[in-house]
C-alpha cells in the first residue's frame, strides 16, 4: 500500500500526519513504529491521523512512535491544527476532538498556534517531584542545571518504577530561569528525550506556580525551541490552559508499507 503523508514539527517535536477523512487507512502497530523509525522509515517522535467527527472540525487520533495509540500531544495538537489549515478543513481556528476531550486552537498570521488544553483539577506535590495530568500524566522534578541533567537514563528509571506501571509516565526536568523555565522531558512510548513535549511544559509550567493563585503566563525554552503557557489558577483548579508556539511544516512524501 502507498501511503501519503505530510511530515510537521513543533520545537522539533516532530509528526507524522495523514489525512483519513475517507476512512480508508488502518495502519497495524508494527506499521506505525515502522513509519516512525528514524533509520528505516520516515522517522518522527508519533503519527496522526486526521479524521472526521460530526460536530467538530475533525478527530485527532494519535500513536505514539512505538506504534501504541497514545494520550493526548500537545505539540502534536498544535501541528494537526495547521495541518488541518493545509488541507482546508479549517481557516484559522479549529475545533476538534482528541482522546482526552474537546479542544479548539486558533493559527495568527505568523504561524503560531495557540491550543486549548483540558482543565487541571488535581495537583499532587511531594517532597522534590509534582505530578499532574494535563491530557497526559506528567512527572515534574526541578533540577539547578537542566543542561547537565541525564534526562535519559533518570528519566528511564523514574517512568519505569512500580509506581506508575503498567502505563508509565512521562518525565520533566526543570530548571527556573530569569524569564520563565528551561523545560527537558522524557517521554514514554518514545521511549527517549524529545526536543520538546507540550503537555510536558504545560505541566512544568504549572508546577512552576507553586501555590500562588491568580493569571500565568510562562515562557518556556525546551531544546527545539520556545513556547508559552498561559492559565488562570484559583483553589478550585486549573483553568483557561493555552499552549502557544509555532507549528512546522517540513514535507510531504510518500512511501510504501506492507
Amino acid at each position: 500500500m502507498q501511503l501519503h503523508f505530510d511530515k510537521y514539527q513543533g520545537t522539533g517535536n516532530d509528526f507524522i500526519l495523514i489525512d483519513n477523512r475517507a476512512g480508508n487507512i488502518s495502519l497495524s502497530t508494527a506499521q506505525i513504529a515502522f513509519l516512525c523509525d528514524r533509520r528505516f522509515g520516515i522517522g518522527a517522535d508519533g503519527l496522526m491521523l486526521l479524521e472526521n467527527e460530526e460536530g467538530y472540525d475533525f478527530r485527532m487520533v494519535y500513536y505514539n512512535a512505538d506504534g501504541n495509540e497514545s494520550t493526548m500531544c500537545g505539540n502534536g495538537g498544535r501541528c494537526i491544527a495547521a495541518f488541518a489549515k493545509k488541507l482546508g478543513v479549517i481557516n484559522d481556528s479549529a475545533s476538534f476532538i482528541a482522546i482526552d476531550g474537546p479542544h479548539t486552537a486558533t493559527i495568527n498570521h505568523d504561524g503560531i498556534v495557540s491550543l486549548q488544553m483540558q482543565d487541571v483539577t488535581s495537583v499532587i506535590t511531594e517532597n522534590d517531584f509534582t505530578e499532574l495530568n494535563t491530557g497526559s500524566p506528567h512527572y515534574v522534578t526541578f533540577v539547578d542545571d537542566v543542561k547537565t541533567t541525564d534526562v535519559f537514563n533518570t528519566g528511564r528509571s523514574i517512568r519505569n518504577t512500580e509506581r506508575y506501571q503498567p502505563k508509565g509516565i512521562n518525565v520533566n526536568f526543570v530548571q527556573r530561569t530569569e524569564d520563565g523555565i528551561s523545560v527537558r522531558t522524557y517521554e514514554r512510548g518514545v521511549e527517549d528525550e524529545t526536543y520538546s513535549c507540550g503537555t510536558g511544559v504545560t505541566a512544568a509550567a504549572i508546577a512552576a506556580s507553586g501555590d500562588a493563585t491568580g493569571s500565568f503566563n510562562t515562557s518556556i525554552t525546551t531544546p527545539g525551541g520556545k513556547l508559552s503557557v498561559s492559565f488562570e489558577k484559583d483553589a478550585k483548579g486549573i483553568t483557561q490552559i493555552f499552549l502557544n508556539g509555532p507549528a512546522t511544516y517540513v514535507y510531504s512524501g510518500d512511501i510504501d508499507i506492507h
